[in-house]
């Protein structure tokens, strides 16, 4: 036995480092930090710079000595081989008060501090949901923190291709600024991803901004873009077609009822960028936006739509009818719509008709996701259409509110739907239908 036992020590042991390698790709960092103790041989294959290209940092505003201990296991790894470092991502879990925030502040100012000096290959960094403008952050620890960052992303920025910023909520000017040091070596950016969704506080009419707008114009070879509804304008649209048109292919804009979402974009604005980047796609999202004529106002023709998301929520509010966007506003788009999502509390309306039509309109349309008040046979139409090759639906999700406690019946009645058209489903659809109370 003793012999046995030797011989697969051995075989361990001397395993090759590829093979090590492959191994260790799975361990997590508590795991990696016994691993370096056991061997030379070991330690060397550990050592590789390929175990340490990619680096997620989970940051516990809750004082568990097992969270503390898993933050400090992810420092370590990024001060002993943060030079091999060429994805990052920081999340943020739970900062509740200002003690918590002064700790990231002084944790990421060392995280920043190390990789400025040591990386130069650093080519994906996020780090969302900062929300720099909550009372839970003192004063001089933002600006702190935001003069940190400011370092990192200047060392950083001749390497960065990806940047996600997303809910950071900082003012207009440390927003500027931190953009700008990703061109603050050359006068213009590397960065083919960026992500600024709610990236400005709240409220800030940044579409009107001359200042946001030269700072975009240092990007000049974005490939994705995602920005809040409230930093989209002529000139903006003008500053990507002038820099951008070559490489820009998506265009992502959220727009929520309490950001400013009232400016006028021009349909040739949105013509002009289209005509000189006709690979673009542009996918939008509206949160309680839903009034006809705000929606017409932000929704322009010459918009190359690929995806539109809808999103009432639980709010009730018997101005926001659904009909006139449904058959007036997205029938534009017949042409260019793959994605609709719709999630309404239509409670006052019947919609089956006007959607229905809409998806037969549509016929590159490929995914079908709708939280609404809807009948069961429409389901039973919708896949009736489908099966004569009326649309080219490949995902149907549908949750079927109802305003009955019990829902037996209708159960059953999507039950016998499934088995009419099961052999279409299971083939040819990503299916989920359900039946959802809401008394």
């Amino acid at each position: 036995m003793e012999e046995e036992s030797e011989a697969k020590q051995s075989a361990w042991a001397y395993l090759p480092h590829g093979c090590l390698r492959r191994v260790f790709h799975l361990l997590d960092d508590r795991n990696r930090a016994q691993a370096l103790l056991v061997c030379k041989h070991w330690n060397w294959a550990m050592n590789s710079g390929s175990l340490w290209r990619s680096r997620t940092i989970t940051f516990h505003g809750h004082p568990l000595r097992s969270h503390k201990l898993e933050f400090q296991r992810a420092l370590w790894s990024i001060k002993k081989f943060g030079k091999y470092l060429e994805h990052l991502e920081v999340k943020l879990s739970y900062l509740y008060n200002t003690s918590t925030t002064q700790n990231f502040q002084m944790v990421m100012r060392d995280v920043f501090s190390h990789l400025g000096k040591c990386n130069h290959r650093l080519a994906f960094f996020r780090m969302k949901h900062l929300g720099l403008d909550r009372s839970m952050w003192k004063n001089r620890v933002r600006v702190q923190f935001i003069k940190n960052l400011a370092f990192f992303l200047k060392k950083m920025g001749k390497h960065l291709n990806y940047l996600n910023l997303k809910g950071a909520r900082v003012s207009l000017e440390d927003g500027c600024e931190l953009l700008s040091c990703l061109s603050r070596m050359t006068n213009k950016s590397s960065v083919s991803e960026m992500n600024i969704e709610d990236f400005f506080h709240t409220n800030l009419h940044v579409y009107s901004s001359t200042l946001f707008q030269q700072t975009m114009s240092k990007f000049h070879n974005l490939v994705t873009l995602t920005v809040s509804y409230n930093c989209i304008s002529d000139e903006l649209l003008n500053i990507l077609q002038e820099h951008c048109a070559h490489s820009l292919c998506t265009l992502n804009i959220k727009c929520r009822i309490n950001d400013p979402h009232r400016q006028v974009v021009r349909g040739m604005s949105w013509a002009n960028l289209a005509k000189k980047a006709p690979n673009l796609c542009v996918n939008m999202s509206f949160e309680r936006v839903l009034k006809h004529d705000h929606l017409a106002r932000i929704l322009q023709v010459a918009i190359p739509l690929k995806s539109v998301s809808l999103r009432k929520g639980h709010f009730s509010d018997p101005s926001w009818i659904m009909s006139p966007t449904l058959t007036i506003l997205l029938p534009s788009y017949c042409h260019t719509l793959q994605r609709l999502t719709l999630e309404l509390n239509n409670s006052e309306e019947v919609l089956d008709n006007e959607l229905l039509q809409l998806v037969l309109l549509c016929r590159r349309l490929l995914f079908l996701r709708v939280w609404a008040f809807l009948s069961v046979t429409f389901m039973e139409r919708l896949l009736q259409n489908r099966a004569e090759r009326k649309c080219i639906l490949t995902t149907i999700h549908v949750r079927i509110y109802t305003a009955q406690q019990e829902t037996r019946v209708e159960d059953s009645l999507l039950r016998d739907i499934y088995r009419k058209f099961k052999y279409l489903i299971d083939s040819e659809i990503n299916y989920f239908v359900i039946t959802y109370s809401v008394t």
